[in-house]
Parts: structure tokens; sequence; C-alpha cells
């Protein structure tokens, strides 16, 4: 039989969550013909069809997750045979991908026989850590008693799930309700969290600068934009990536010219971090065009994967919700990250005289292995320099 198999989908994402099918067994379909629509970390890509046939099975359902490589659609042998420039017809020629980036070619199915239990799962590429053992009967039982498996920990040999695992399962399940299973957008920042949290030696400063001459329609985010440009103008320490592989002792700090904004967005799906590129050479209106289309198209889930990869520094507008400090996390490579609070009022102090002021609220957080202390607090320095200006003594 052929196989039509999660294709790599680029930017190191080794797996996608199955969003929807738009076929069924027994259906036939046309080349290029939209098969099913998959979610990545960073958005939602729909499959075409690399050939014309008969669908005779789809693997998974709607959430399941899918690493590169594994089968997705099954189809009868004379659908692919047709074209033997994208497809093979024996296990000892190498499988040829389609123009389209899709493979199609004889591999075996996702589960594989091993001694007395079964893998299921997260197979094929994805590590050891990642598949879940569990017997024909126990997996039955799962069934039953509708708990999801990739959710149990199993406590049998080798991490075996076993009867008793899927019966606790059951009962926390009635007890506090059925977990939900991270996918898509939160697996990825729930990935990229615990590296930063096993890599990063984070510190944060707080401070904050004087904003009472701005206008109430200031528009903040750009404002900020700005002045992460000026900081970096000034303290280039901190706009670049860091290599650190402390098994080896091998370090390796990277400085670059140009200004790639990460700006953290806040959907309902999770949270994205698109690419404003090269803010230091950009006016305000430029970039407050280019923050709206990076935003549409977050939300939109259409932004190109390129487009949340390579910042060299990030901002989390944080306050634009509510909170006034924090500390923002440093995912590498990057060095820093820069948290913005709400603005709020307060009674300040000028020239003896005190006056009801705004200020707004600043934490920047670094990855000391890679930025000392004088570099960060210069940094932030300018940041506020650059925020207390006047609107109309902006040079940009």
């Amino acid at each position: 039989m052929r196989y039509f198999r999660l294709p790599d989908l680029g930017e190191g994402l080794a797996d996608a969550d199955i969003v929807e099918w738009h076929v069924k067994a027994g259906d036939s379909v046309a080349l290029d013909q939209l098969l099913l629509s998959v979610e990545t970390a960073k958005a939602i890509v729909e499959l075409p069809s690399p050939c014309a046939g008969v669908v005779s099975h789809c693997f998974g359902e709607p959430g399941d997750t899918v690493n590169t490589g594994e089968p997705l659609v099954e189809f009868e042998q004379s659908a692919a045979a047709e074209d033997d420039s994208q497809a093979t017809t024996s296990d000892k020629t190498p499988v040829k991908a389609a123009d389209n980036g899709s493979v199609v070619g004889e591999m075996p199915v996702a589960r594989e026989r091993s001694e007395d239990h079964f893998v299921i799962g997260q197979g094929g590429q994805g590590s050891s850590a990642d598949r879940v053992r569990v017997t024909p009967s126990v997996r039955a039982l799962a069934r039953r008693l509708t708990v999801d498996i990739q959710q149990v920990s199993g406590s049998g040999p080798d991490g075996r799930i076993t009867a008793d695992d899927v019966e606790k399962a059951s009962r926390l399940d009635q007890q506090l309700g059925q977990g939900e299973r991270l996918t898509g957008v939160r697996k990825s920042m729930a990935r990229a969290m615990a590296l930063a949290h096993a890599q990063v030696v984070p510190v944060t400063l707080f401070d904050e600068a004087d904003v009472s001459h701005w206008d109430a329609d200031e528009d903040v985010s750009i404002r900020l934009v700005q002045a992460i440009a000026a900081g970096c103008a000034a303290v280039p320490d901190l706009n670049g990536w860091f290599h650190g592989d402390e098994q080896h002792q091998q370090m390796t700090r990277r400085l670059i010219s140009q200004i790639d904004l990460g700006i953290a967005v806040d959907t309902a799906q999770g949270l994205f971090v698109p690419v404003l590129r090269d803010v230091g050479s950009r006016g305000a209106d430029d970039l407050r065009a280019g923050l709206d289309r990076l935003k549409a198209d977050v939300r939109a889930r259409t932004i190109p994967p390129q487009e949340m990869q390579g910042a060299t520094i990030t901002l989390s507008n944080y306050g634009a919700i509510a909170g006034r400090y924090g500390t923002p996390v440093v995912v590498p490579p990057t060095m820093a990250i820069l948290g913005a609070g709400r603005v709020l009022e307060k009674p300040l102090c000028a020239m003896g005289e005190l006056f009801a002021g705004k200020v707004l609220p600043l934490s920047l957080t670094f990855d000391h292995r890679a930025v000392t202390g004088g570099e960060a607090s210069r940094f932030l320095a300018a940041v506020i320099t650059d925020l207390q200006k006047e609107p109309d003594l902006i040079d940009r």
C-alpha cells in the first residue's frame, strides 16, 4: 500500500496536531485536493494530496499529534502508481518528495509490535520518552472509561501503562474533570519555557520612566519599540544571540547590528511572538503598520512560520492588559526581554515641587551568562531616556 505521511514543515517543527479531516476512507481525491488541516506551533497548515486516487484509511483523529514522517493517509495501490516520479514501489528504493513537499511511499504504520505491548501515539521520529507503551487490553479499558491514554503516566516496567494506571486516571477525571492535553501553540510555549528554565541564568532589573508629558492618545507600543531601538544603539550587547554548551564548555555570543524585535501577542490559542524586522531604521508610521499586519496575521492564524523566527531581542507589553512589574522570560538564543507595565498616576517631585505625574513601569530580564549587570543597566537607562523625550524631540 502507499502512504501519505506528514511532510517536513520546516523551521525545526518536528510534529503537528490534526485539526480537521477533509476526506474519509473511500473518497476519491484529485491531485492537490485538500486532505486535512494540521496545527503547528506557528500556524494552521493545509495539506494537499500528492496524487490522485482512492483513500483507504485515515490515520489519527482531530487533536492527535503526528510526528514528521508518520503516515496520515493510506491510498489504494493504484492511487499513486500512475506517477513513478512522485512515489516508489519498493521498500529498497528511497521515497521521493512531491513538488509540494508532501511524501508518498512505502512505510510501516505508526503502531509497532514490541513483545507483548504496542507502541502508539508519539512514534516514528519522536524520542523514547514520547512513546506510549500499553497492551491492547489496557488500551481497550482506556477507551471504555474514556481516558486519554496520552495523558496517563505508566507505572509498569519500562513505563508501560497498567490497568491500575488507567483506573486511577479515570477516578481523577471523575473527581476533577478531564485534563486538557496541550497542543499547538500552548505545547510550543510549554517547551520554550522549559528550555528557558533549563538553560538561561535570568536576572531582572526594575525601573520606571516618567511619561507625564505623554498625551492620552500616545502610541505606547511604538514608543516602546523605538525606545528599545535606542537602547540597542547605545548598548549593543543585548541585541543578538547566545549559544551556550556547558557540557563541552563551548559558548558563543553573536551581536547583531539589525534589530529584529520579537513582540509578544496574546491570543485565545496561546502566546505568539512574531518578529518586527529592522526596527532601528523605520519610522513610527511604518512600525505601526507593520505591527498591525503582524497582529492581524497572528489572530487569523495565517502568519508564515518565517515571520516567527529570528528575533534578536523581545518586548512584552503586558501592561496593555494589567500588571505593573514582572519577570519576563528570556527564550534562547536571545539574551534579553523588556516588559512594560500599565501606565499609572503617582506623586512625583521636580525641583522640590510635588505634582501628579504618570510613570511607565519597566522590567528588563537578561541572561547573565552573556550580559553583565552594567550592560543591562546602561541599556535600561537608554530606554528610559528615550521614553522620557518630548514627542516633538524624537528624531526618527
